[in-house]
């Protein structure tokens, strides 16, 4: 049995990155989900990781792929604690870190969603993708975080250098079914962890924190992790909500997610990391608006893009997923945010961004870079292979 004699030392041989299992009342309680079915989470839709016979395309794309990398350094925005010293005029700022991570200030309170603070999104060092700009700010120059959440397990959501270093600012951690097994394995201790199945919420810090439904999968180890779920979510501080996407293909679900729990002040949605290699686990930047159309309808909520320009994870060109989320954005009047790394922003102030990736992304059939103004007015890194 696990825990004793040879299993014990072949587990003992696995990269502390991998996490663990869950077990005891854990795995219990997974067992007893209602979207835990046939020994494993199950999708809200049919899904497949790969589109069939995608593979061998997906490799030759792969080892085709051009421009999927800025030709100059991204424009960081050098965040500072004297910035975060001071609170949100509006009681809601967000601060885009770069990927999926995003510091969200909300009813006086601090979430950070999936901190991702190393180098590369790997359980090796020297392999794997390669972070794409610095980060805005050393992680223990953030300050106190009041609540970490977790959308699922895969390396470029969820590291475990940051973990270990957000143990230690006492944070309280949010995560879907089962990861809270990975947390326990790196010294986070149980009771400030929260586990919640697909529409569970909890009280953290002030804060209600709710799981929602996502289209994808989770894994950190050489095979699928069957107990571990992914999930969006929702968090309401005071007046104020904000909807996280996690990594997630397109489903009509979206709107039950706006309809119950909205409506949304932001939205950060993934629409980066997509191919038609994988079209079910990650959306489009055509489908990321239609998904914050779906949860937000006509309220003039923000969608803040997120999961692109940090990690080469697909065959399309570095800037391509906000260009299209902008082009898709502007006929449906949706607002679009598109700071820079670490520049903060209130969805309620109207702020004008200039298209900061046109100057920095390698020229098209040697075309110069364009130019121009942008304001949110109008407007998979895993061992199998697969981007998160």
């Amino acid at each position: 049995m696990p825990g004793t004699g040879p299993w014990a030392r072949i587990t003992d041989l696995r990269p502390a990155a991998f996490g663990a299992e869950p077990t005891g009342e854990r795995l219990a309680r997974i067992r007893r989900s209602p979207n835990f079915v046939d020994g494993a989470f199950r999708n809200p839709v049919p899904t497949r990781r790969l589109a069939s016979g995608a593979f061998p395309g997906a490799l030759r794309e792969g080892l085709a792929k051009k421009r999927t990398r800025p030709a100059e350094a991204v424009p960081v925005h050098r965040l500072t604690p004297a910035e975060l010293a001071v609170p949100p005029a509006s009681g809601l700022r967000l601060t885009w870190m770069g990927h999926a991570t995003v510091l969200a200030e909300i009813g006086g309170r601090r979430v950070l969603f999936d901190p991702v603070w190393g180098e590369r999104c790997s359980p090796f060092a020297g392999f794997g993708p390669r972070r794409l700009h610095p980060n805005p700010i050393p992680l223990p120059e953030l300050g106190p975080i009041d609540v970490v959440v977790v959308s699922h397990d895969h390396y470029d959501h969820l590291d475990m250098a940051a973990i270990r270093e957000l143990v230690r600012s006492g944070a309280d951690f949010a995560v879907p079914l089962g990861v809270g097994a990975h947390l326990e394995h790196w010294v986070v201790p149980a009771d400030r962890i929260t586990e919640l199945d697909w529409n569970e919420s909890a009280r953290i810090a002030g804060l209600t924190l709710t799981a929602t439904p996502a289209r994808h999968y989770c894994s950190r180890g050489p095979r699928t992790s069957r107990h571990q779920l992914w999930a969006s979510w929702v968090v309401q501080g005071g007046e104020h909500r904000v909807f996280h996407s996690g990594d997630t293909g397109y489903f009509p679900g979206f709107a039950a997610i706006g309809a119950q729990y909205g409506p949304f002040d932001a939205t950060m949605v993934q629409v980066g990391a997509y191919s038609e290699f994988w079209p079910e686990v990650h959306m489009t930047p055509e489908e990321g608006v239609r998904a914050h159309g779906d949860l937000t309808g006509e309220s003039g909520s923000v969608l803040l893009p997120i999961h692109w320009c940090t990690f080469d994870l697909a065959p399309h060109a570095w800037e391509e997923p906000v260009e299209r989320t902008l082009a898709a954005a502007a006929p449906l009047g949706h607002t679009v945010a598109t700071p820079r790394p670490g520049e903060p922003f209130e969805p309620a102030a109207g702020t004008v961004f200039r298209p900061w990736w046109r100057a920095v992304a390698a020229p098209l059939d040697g075309a110069g870079a364009e130019t121009g103004t942008s304001r949110t007015s109008t407007g998979s890194a895993e061992p199998e292979g697969v981007p998160a």
